[in-house]
């Protein structure tokens, strides 16, 4: 239907792609065993997240938050070892902007309809509790809302308000699509009344991506 938005799991998108990490073959670099040291990581898994990383942003028990190499700014640079077989591990899709929208066009076409696709990251934030969904990629829709100039209930124009649409439509997801054995990968979201305002297929997540040089938490 006009206006669906399919959020998927991007577990889903890297295991359909035949993304996976055979933590067996991996020789820990010295500077893996280190940093495995002071999280409590084995190292294996911590030369794979080194791999998949620009930079290490800050190291703690039991998690190292990097910088991965699509820009994302998260723990373990995405890499999971849950649904997956023992040894396996599954990293971020290698282009997830890429794989939304070969499949919104897949479905565009054999569907005759315009609609959006999202793929969504289980993360966890800076100065919050507990991990929401996020999106990592998208396609056919913007994935930021900029309402500068619009109005709020009392006329007064909105001078920097951008909203994170993508992110916010993925938490939604993820509460359905759950985190432990639900087995739900794939999220159809229908009647989102922005869909026609934000429609774009040519815009991807890097929107979402503050610029190094604004990030005034990182040191």
């Amino acid at each position: 239907m006009h206006g669906d938005i399919l959020l998927i799991a991007e577990t889903l998108i890297s295991k359909a792609e035949g993304n996976f990490i055979d933590l067996e073959s991996l020789t820990p670099s010295d500077e893996a065993i280190e940093l495995a040291e002071k999280c409590g990581k084995d190292a294996k898994l911590v030369e794979s997240i080194l791999q998949a990383s620009n930079e290490v942003v800050k190291v703690g028990p039991d998690f190292i938050i990097t910088e991965t190499t699509h820009g994302f700014v998260c723990a373990n640079a995405g890499i999971d070892e849950l649904n997956v077989d023992d040894n396996l591990a599954t990293p971020m899709p290698d282009n997830p902007d890429k794989s939304a929208n070969e499949i919104r066009e897949i479905l565009e076409d054999k569907y005759s309809t315009e609609l959006a696709i999202i793929i969504t990251d289980t993360q966890g934030r800076a100065f919050r509790v507990g991990a929401i969904g996020t999106a990592i990629g998208c396609s056919g829709i913007t994935p930021l809302w900029r309402r500068v100039g619009d109005t709020d209930l009392y006329g007064r124009e909105l001078e920097t308000t951008e909203i994170a649409t993508a992110d916010e439509l993925a938490a939604a997801a993820s509460l359905i699509m759950g985190q432990a054995n639900e087995g739900i990968p794939v999220v159809l979201l229908r009647g989102f009344d922005s869909f026609d305002l934000l429609r774009d297929t040519e815009s991807d997540i890097s929107k979402l991506l503050r610029q190094k040089k604004f990030d005034a938490f990182r040191d």
